[in-house]
């Protein structure tokens, strides 16, 4: 098995034109992590979330509120609700829409086969970021089993 750090080391001349010339050694990875929150796993649609929202599947907890639906594609697909209720400020708003997106993009592999609305419920500062987000991964923990059902 091959680690995903494993590297080949490339020569890469100097951007500058008056540095002195000499090679620069950088790495090249030879498998590159997926981790990206692509646009084929959002929901977009207002038809998208609203089939979710129907389905009236939820868990939750103090931060976060989570609506389920099984879906046929071989993804995972998220979207993110924060009013303004829950966060006036546009930069506290993005903040937990960051993070909620973090989390699915590391927890996706879990989640195949699961559309998901993720709500906030209550603010959170960068001093509660961590106890958030393992509220989110519980319920994230919660939610990938309901995909039998």
């Amino acid at each position: 098995m091959v680690s995903w750090f494993a590297a080949v080391p490339v020569v890469v001349a100097p951007f500058w034109p008056h540095a002195a010339p000499r090679a620069v050694t950088a790495f090249r990875f030879e498998r590159r992590l997926t981790y990206r929150f692509t646009r084929q796993q959002r929901l977009l649609k207002t038809d998208e979330f609203s089939s979710v929202f129907n389905l009236r599947r939820t868990q939750a907890n103090s931060f976060f509120q989570v609506w389920v639906k099984p879906n046929e594609l071989d993804r995972a697909r998220m979207g993110v609700v924060v009013s303004k209720k829950v966060q006036r400020r546009a930069v506290g708003r993005n903040l937990i829409k960051r993070t909620a997106r973090e989390l699915f993009r590391h927890e996706a592999a879990k989640l195949v086969g699961l559309d998901l609305i993720v709500r906030a419920k209550r603010s959170f500062h960068r001093s509660e970021a961590a106890e958030a987000r393992a509220a989110l991964l519980r319920l994230f923990a919660r939610v990938s089993p309901c995909r039998a059902s």
